[in-house]
């Protein structure tokens, strides 16, 4: 008489392990997403003469990083990063391309560069990223703040300030803080661009 026990057994195991790999919740996929500011009306003169190199954004820990971060309301000095929302590229890469794009729509200077260029600048630009984040709760929002700087080759300092802007949100989710984080840095690159037209 056969033994039935064994395959029986290995049947009601490879069963039960199909069962759990089923019953597992599905892996949210990954999503980017890019920032992109409205271009300025062309000026009709230049506001520097010459060449400006726009180098790349600094920052520092989370902000930094590709992963999005938020924090709440009722938690301010926490900031936490999601798992499955990235910006396109590091912010540090993609806020000074969206810098330089912007200055060359608007014809700030009559040459604007990056570094990796090459060529001698009469004039460079630094940014640093203070915050770059989406405000989760009953009044969502998205919160950027910047310091931009001008200075001559030579080193002499034409141009430094602060730009912070909050701008509601539609709902919480990532999707319309993106938007609010777009209409954001429209707000600070169109506020330094009014200023560097005032220097």
């Amino acid at each position: 008489m056969k033994d039935l026990t064994r395959p029986a057994a290995a049947a009601t195991l490879a069963l039960a392990l199909a069962l759990a790999a089923c019953a597992q919740p599905e892996v949210p996929s990954d999503s980017y997403y890019r920032l992109q500011v409205a271009s300025p009306a062309p000026r009709p003169a230049p506001v520097f003469k010459g060449t400006i190199e726009v180098n790349r954004f600094v920052a520092d820990g989370l902000v930094a990083g590709r992963p999005i971060v938020y924090s709440e309301p009722n938690q301010p000095h926490r900031v936490r990063e999601y798992n499955y929302h990235f910006w396109i590229e590091p912010p540090t890469v993609l806020l000074r391309d969206q810098l330089v794009a912007f200055l060359r729509a608007g014809k700030f200077a009559d040459t604007v560069t990056t570094p990796e260029v090459r060529i001698p600048a009469d004039y460079v630009l630094t940014g640093r990223i203070i915050r770059l984040e989406k405000i989760d709760g009953a009044a969502p929002q998205g919160v950027l703040e910047l310091e931009l700087g001008v200075r001559r080759a030579d080193g002499k300092l034409v141009f430094l300030d602060v730009y912070k802007m909050e701008v509601a949100a539609e709902n919480n989710s990532v999707e319309a803080a993106v938007r609010a984080l777009n209409k954001a840095l429209d707000a600070a690159y169109a506020k330094f661009a009014a200023d560097l037209a005032r220097k």
